[in-house]
């Protein structure tokens, strides 16, 4: 069964959305079959794939709000196994008509867990708000990734962050671990070493030991509509992706040994 991972933060520009891709395809790279699924109204995720949101038959609001199954919603990448299911501005509608609906936040976790999906990983890029949908994909992930800067107001917001966690491991998925990544990090930034050595401090195994660290090639890389590792395969954040991927592997590996033993 596919391992499923969402990638959140309420706090915007953090490259929540670039992590979901370049890990995505960090880990299609190693022969993992990947499947990403774009939660954002915004489509940043699926303009990265080159498509239009709202532009194809089937998208994530289907899925959601009208019980589509996965399969049928899934349109292929220029990286080779890995698929997508496309964005659609009509998200915006899901965050008022879900909440309304007994058991809402269960309606991600039946569509993944309905087919036998042929991936090993499931990525949900989630808004960057901690509403309806952020908590449907919340209820359906085994863990949690946290993308977050170095910085004050992104280190801030994890605090509510951490509050969403216990609600929906009190509520709805009380298996859901997380792990925080760094991001955007400058290491000649003294307030960036300062604030990282205190995340270090306040959340330390919660924290991926890598970091990714600014790379004006990360932001190119969805305009030109391949990510890092073709665009730029021996830049300094396809070499972290990949590390990062690698880690995520060996530590999904490691609770796979854990709840057999």
């Amino acid at each position: 069964m596919a391992y499923i991972i969402a990638v959140s933060n309420e706090k915007g520009g953090v490259a929540k959305t670039t992590t979901t891709y370049s890990l995505g395809a960090s880990l299609a790279e190693t022969g993992r079959k990947i499947l990403l699924i774009d939660l954002d109204p915004q489509g940043n995720l699926t303009l990265a794939n080159g498509i239009e949101p709202g532009k194809v038959a089937n998208t994530s609001n289907d899925v959601i709000l009208s019980g589509l199954g996965i399969k049928e919603a899934l349109c292929k990448t220029s990286t080779p196994g890995m698929e997508i299911v496309p964005s659609s501005p009509a998200l915006v509608d899901a965050e008022q008509h879900l909440p309304v609906r007994s058991n809402y936040a269960f309606c991600l976790s039946n569509a993944l867990r309905a087919e036998n999906l042929p991936y090993d990983y499931v990525l949900l890029d989630c808004p960057p708000s901690m509403g309806a949908i952020t908590y449907s994909a919340l209820t359906a992930a085994e863990l949690l990734i946290v993308p977050t800067q170095a910085e004050y107001f992104s280190a801030y917001a994890l605090r509510d962050m951490m509050t969403l966690i216990r609600k929906v491991r009190r509520d709805s998925n009380p298996r859901l671990a997380y792990r925080i990544l760094i991001t955007l990090l400058d290491q000649r930034n003294r307030t960036h070493k300062v604030i990282r050595e205190q995340l270090e401090q306040t959340f330390g195994s919660g924290l991926f030991q890598t970091v990714i660290e600014i790379d004006t090639r990360l932001r190119e890389s969805p305009i030109i509509g391949l990510p890092i590792t073709q665009y730029r395969p021996n830049s300094r954040g396809s070499q972290q992706y990949r590390v990062l991927a690698q880690e995520l592997i060996d530590y999904v590996q490691q609770q796979k040994d854990s709840q057999s033993a």
